[in-house]
C-alpha cells in the first residue's frame, strides 16, 4: 500500500513543556488510524500540526506527498479537518452552511445543491435543512460540522473526537460514514474518547503518552500484548473490585488466584471470572501501568518519556463503553 501520512521526528513544546517528543508515523492509504491516549497525550496537537494549524518545532511531515513545512497550501488542498468542537454559522439554516461552504470550494450551483441534499439526507438534517443553525441540538450541530468537511470528499480526512455529543444512532450512522469513505479511498486520522469506536473503526491504533508513541498495531495486536486473559474479582452484588491480565497459562492463573487470596481481594462471598482482554486493558496498560496489578510497564520504541503537559484542549477525558471504570 502506499503512505499517504509520513510522519518523521515531530516535535512541540508549549513554553518550557514539551507536547510531542518525536513522532513517528505512518498512515497507510485508504485505512482508519486511530490515535489514543489520555488528555495532555498530544493527540490534538498533532493533529493541529498536520493540519497546519500549528507549527512544528522539528522533525517533518508529508500528505500525500505534499511537504508540510515546504508546502502547506498543498497539504491543505489535499485534507478536511473536524475538530472537537463545532465549527458552523449559526446565523445560517443547515442547508445554507452547506451551500456556502460548497460555494467556497467551487461546486457550480447545481452540483452545490446536490451535494447540500445529499448530506443533509445522510447526516439526518433534512427535517431541519431551513432551521437555523442556532436553534439545533448540540448532536445536530456536530452532524452538520462532519458534514461540512464532506462537502468534497478529501483524500486525507482528520476527524478530532468526532462523535462527541452525538447520541448512540448519530454515532452508529457515523462510523457507517467513515467506513464508506475508507471504502471510496479516504484515508481517515482520528482521535476519539471511545475505545470501542477505535476497536470498531481503525485499522491501526497508536497509542500516545506524555508526547510519545507507546505501541502500534492492529486492534487484535494490541489486545494480544495486554495478554491471554483477564481475571475479574467482582462482589456478591457483580461490582467489578480487581482484574489483572494473565498470559492465559495455568500456571499464571493460580498465581493470579494466590494474589487474590493473599490481598483478600475476593471476600468470601466473590466470585472469579476471566475474559478476554479489551482496548481498555491495553490503554490502561500503556498510559497508566499501576492501574491494573500484575501489568508489566509499557515497552516500544518511544517509551519511557518524561510527563508533559499539551496546553491546547485535549478533549474530555476518555469514556470506555464494554466497562465500568474504578
Amino acid at each position: 500500500m502506499t503512505t499517504a501520512i509520513d510522519v518523521q521526528g515531530v516535535t512541540k513544546s508549549f513554553g518550557s513543556q514539551s507536547v510531542l517528543a518525536g513522532i513517528d508515523l505512518r498512515v497507510e492509504r485508504g485505512t482508519v488510524f486511530a490515535l489514543l491516549g489520555p488528555n495532555g497525550a498530544g493527540k490534538t496537537t498533532l493533529v493541529n500540526i498536520l493540519s497546519t494549524l500549528v507549527q512544528a518545532d522539528g522533525g517533518s511531515a508529508r500528505i500525500e506527498g505534499a511537504d508540510l513545512r515546504r508546502d502547506p497550501g498543498g497539504v491543505r488542498r489535499r485534507i478536511r479537518l473536524t475538530g472537537q468542537s463545532a465549527a458552523v454559522d449559526e446565523l445560517l439554516t443547515g442547508a445554507e452552511n452547506l451551500r456556502m461552504m460548497g460555494a467556497l470550494a467551487g461546486l457550480r450551483t447545481g452540483a452545490n445543491r446536490r451535494r447540500t441534499t445529499e448530506l443533509l439526507r445522510q447526516f439526518g438534517l433534512a427535517d431541519a435543512a431551513d432551521k437555523a443553525v442556532k436553534a439545533y441540538s448540540g448532536g445536530m450541530r456536530r452532524r452538520l460540522d462532519i458534514a461540512l468537511s464532506l462537502v468534497t470528499v478529501p483524500q486525507v480526512l482528520f476527524l478530532d473526537e468526532p462523535t462527541t455529543g452525538l447520541d448512540l444512532r448519530s454515532r452508529l450512522e457515523l462510523w457507517d460514514v467513515i467506513r464508506s469513505l475508507r471504502a471510496e479511498g479516504t484515508t481517515i486520522l482520528l482521535t476519539t474518547q471511545y475505545l470501542e469506536e477505535a476497536d470498531q473503526l481503525a485499522d491501526r491504533i497508536a497509542v500516545l503518552r506524555t508526547g510519545r508513541i507507546v505501541a502500534e498495531g492492529t486492534p487484535t495486536e494490541l489486545k494480544q500484548s495486554v495478554g491471554g486473559e483477564v481475571v475479574e474479582v467482582r462482589g456478591p452484588d457483580g461490582e467489578l473490585l480487581h482484574e489483572m491480565p494473565t498470559d492465559g497459562s495455568v500456571h499464571a492463573l493460580r498465581e493470579a488466584l494466590d494474589l487474590i487470596d493473599a490481598r483478600g481481594l475476593a471476600g468470601p462471598a466473590g466470585t472469579v471470572g476471566l475474559r478476554r482482554p479489551s482496548l481498555d486493558d491495553v490503554f490502561l496498560a500503556l498510559t497508566d501501568p499501576d492501574a491494573v496489578a500484575g501489568t508489566a510497564p509499557p515497552t516500544g520504541p518511544q517509551a519511557g518519556s518524561q510527563p508533559a503537559t499539551d496546553t491546547h484542549a485535549e478533549g474530555d477525558a476518555l469514556v470506555t463503553t464494554s466497562r465500568s471504570r474504578r
